[in-house]
């Protein structure tokens, strides 16, 4: 994996956007569970009430919270308010603040000033211990501090009648029993009483209620839409880096390939080629997408949430903690079990395209011998194993959604049976315990995901290793570093100078101290029995495969000293497996000839002997072509295929047993145009009919991979016994003769 990520470099841009959005996402979903418990724990449980500052209290009962301050208290309590009193303020003064303050009319009313964010968090403290000794007080009187009063009097005016030091030993009694109680009963405690304070004043707290939901709802709603839009960002803009990155990728492959010499080709099958571009770099694809929105989110995710979740209650963490490791060993035994097949999948892929590819190319012959049952069987047996394969890892996979959904029904049923026993104690919220419900799950949902992208990375990895093997295969034949140019009066003679050629790997030379020339103006031919080296000895003048000792050279230049281009571009060649593209017949005549005008590319049809059958099809030039060209005939083929070289009108003419299919008319007729029309060219014939090459001016006779003899038809005829034997076995005595 890690050899393909220069592939990401031109997408770096979009991958730190993606991240931002990521944690922008992040933090809208955690804080979601966090908004849910304000609304449950302040807004129901509170009636709205977000703390125990006051934002209006009566001047009585500010003499009462007085009680219980401190000098220094009082002092903050009195800058942080203002009194309202209908002596003191004007007539337009006192209807603005009547109508928010009913209580008003009866009794002068203390309003809170506007004070800054550290001002209130300091009187929240003042207020939430004084306020709930207030309520105390009011709800179970002084008894619960040891106090009998007398009867008829009231306990706040008791306390205001003691003396300094028993005030101040009874007020630390009851700061003392507050500290005893759970901080989440304390804020009740408070806001209890100033939803008593705010119902006296006459501020209707259905309506702070209402308010205050309406905020945190519509807060929500907003971070829920952004939180969306990150998310919808982060999907299109992952599927562009990874689609980016696939075609990036099958571009470098196909590029790689077309570079390829005939010695990678014998590595590389044309399936696994296929499938290495197509299903590797999708499996690669799915990979990246998911990576991009799970490998930075899921552990923003769950660190976050375990966080947020200890700090809604530490003491339910160990639910946490289980149930992550009851996540991980069922990922890892699903890991363990499923991984082999992992790496077995992409082969049976390889497979499977190989004997599809084989059956419909070889469709023809497979009717015609009967075959049709073994070939369904072979197809079959590839097809069940990987079905086999597939449907094994999927089972194991399968296992994984209800046993997640299993686990996490278990989390939320142990988090309401110890968070209930926590909310009967006094020590926990409800609003708290289901935001702790909730961070339990998108904790377990982060560590699913990242289990998922190591459930998928081994088989993207086997892809890639595929991908980064054909990537860096390096061709064995490369232009040189400061290649030679070929003169403007090329001409061009090929020569052959003590040549020896094996194959990589092999043993043995499959071409031994080989030397002739083939002169322009000349017709050089190649025979030789089946397997004597007579195509592998071509391929070396194009440079498809090198040469292991020796040269060959093209004008007198080594064919190693120049560049593959300019090789090429005086080369026509002919191969002996014929290749037409799909297409029209006029576009796979202008192949090696783009610019060439169709007055040139008809008189090419014409001396392959093929614009007879090319002007009697309906569309004459536009005829389509199939794929492989499978709408024409053997012959056909061929012509086309010469009408292409002859179109680009090289220096050298390779035809690699180019004339098999023609009839001995049509090939006595090519012949002759071509040695008309090709006089001043160097021509290379490989032949197995002899017909084809007696009035070549030279004949290479080839032995086992060696040279058994040079010269015309009529020398090899008396000189050579190889050479004799091949031409009696095809022809008379009285046809052989000249």
């Amino acid at each position: 994996m890690l050899k393909l990520l220069k592939f990401m470099k031109p997408f770096t841009a979009s991958i730190v956007l993606i991240f931002a959005l990521l944690f922008v996402q992040a933090m809208s979903d955690l804080a979601l569970p966090g908004y849910m418990s304000d609304i449950i724990n302040i807004g129901v449980q509170q009636n709205g009430i977000e703390d125990a500052v006051p934002r209006a209290v009566r001047s009585g009962e500010m003499s009462r919270l007085r009680l219980f301050t401190t000098e220094a208290e009082q002092s903050q309590v009195e800058s942080a308010y203002i009194l309202l009193d209908r002596n003191t303020l004007s007539s337009s003064d006192y209807e603005k603040y009547v109508k928010e303050y009913p209580a008003l009319a009866d009794t002068p009313v203390y309003s809170l000033r506007s004070v800054d964010r550290a001002q209130r968090e300091a009187l929240n403290a003042v207020f939430s211990r004084i306020a709930a000794i207030t309520y105390a007080i009011e709800q179970q009187g002084l008894g619960a501090y040891g106090v009998e009063l007398p009867p008829d009097t009231d306990s706040f005016d008791f306390i205001a009648s003691l003396p300094a030091e028993q005030r101040a030993a009874l007020i630390q009694g009851a700061n003392e029993q507050l500290a005893a109680l759970p901080e989440m009963l304390v804020t009740q405690m408070a806001t209890a009483y100033l939803a008593g304070e705010y119902e006296a004043i006459g501020i209707r707290l259905s309506s702070l209620q209402s308010a205050y939901m309406l905020r945190i709802g519509g807060i929500m709603i907003l971070v829920s839409l952004l939180a969306a839009a990150c998310s919808v960002a982060v999907g299109y803009l992952a599927a562009r880096v990874a689609a980016g990155f696939g075609r990036d990728v099958r571009l470098k492959m196909f590029t790689r390939v077309t570079n390829f010499s005939n010695i990678e080709f014998d590595r590389f099958s044309t399936a696994s080629l296929i499938t290495r571009s197509t299903n590797d770099v999708q499996q690669i694809q799915l990979l990246l997408v998911i990576l991009l929105r799970i490998v930075f989110y899921a552990p923003l995710l769950g660190i976050g949430g375990i966080i947020r979740a200890v700090g809604e209650d530490a003491s339910m963490s160990w639910i946490i903690a289980a149930a992550v490791m009851a996540l991980l060993a069922m990922i890892g035994v699903a890991f363990v079990v499923a991984l082999p097949r992992f790496k077995a999948v992409q082969k049976l892929v390889d497979r499977l395209n190989l004997v599809t590819r084989e059956i419909l190319t070889g469709l023809m012959v497979i009717r015609a011998f009967n075959t049709q049952k073994q070939e369904e069987q072979k197809f079959e047996r590839a097809n069940r194993d990987i079905t086999a394969t597939l449907l094994f890892i999927n089972r194991v996979m399968v296992f994984l959604m209800p046993a997640m959904m299993f686990l996490m029904s278990g989390v939320t049923l142990l988090v309401v049976w110890v968070g209930a026993r926590q909310i009967d104690a006094g020590s926990l919220q409800i609003g708290s315990m289901i935001a702790f419900m909730q961070y339990a799950i998108q904790i377990i949902m982060a560590f699913l995901m990242v289990s998922l992208v190591f459930i998928l990375l081994p088989r993207a990895a086997v892809s890639a290793e595929r991908i980064a093997e054909v990537v860096e295969t390096a061709p064995v034949i490369n232009d040189p570093r400061q290649p030679r140019t070929y003169p403007p009066d090329v001409r061009g003679g090929v020569e052959f100078r003590n040549v020896y050629f094996r194959y990589p790997g092999a043993e043995n030379n499959v071409l031994r101290d080989i030397s002739f020339k083939a002169a322009p103006g000349q017709t050089t031919a190649v025979v030789g029995s089946t397997g004597s080296g007579k195509s592998t000895l071509i391929n070396l003048i194009p440079r498809f495969y090198d040469v292991s000792m020796g040269a060959v050279l093209v004008d007198g230049i080594d064919v190693r000293e120049v560049t593959q281009h300019a090789l090429r571009e005086r080369i026509g060649y002919v191969q002996q497996r014929m290749q037409l593209f799909s297409g029209s017949i006029e576009s796979n005549l202008r192949l090696g000839a783009l610019d060439a005008h169709l007055e040139e590319i008809e008189k090419a049809a014409a001396i392959a002997q093929g614009l007879d059958f090319i002007r009697a099809s309906e569309n004459g030039f536009d005829t389509l072509v199939a794929e492989g060209g499978t709408n024409f005939s053997g012959g056909q083929k061929q012509r086309l295929s010469i009408a292409r070289a002859l179109a680009k009108k090289p220096e050298v003419y390779i035809f690699d047993d180019s004339f098999s299919a023609l009839d001995y008319k049509t090939d006595a007729a090519l012949r002759a145009a071509l040695k008309k029309e090709l006089a001043a060219a160097t021509v290379i014939i490989v032949a197995q009919r002899i017909a084809t090459i007696m009035t070549a001016d030279q004949i290479i006779v080839l032995d086992n991979g060696a040279v058994a003899g040079i010269g015309t038809h009529r020398e090899l005829m008396q000189n050579c016994q190889v050479y004799r034997e091949l031409a009696l076995s095809q022809l008379s005595e009285n046809e052989l003769a000249l």
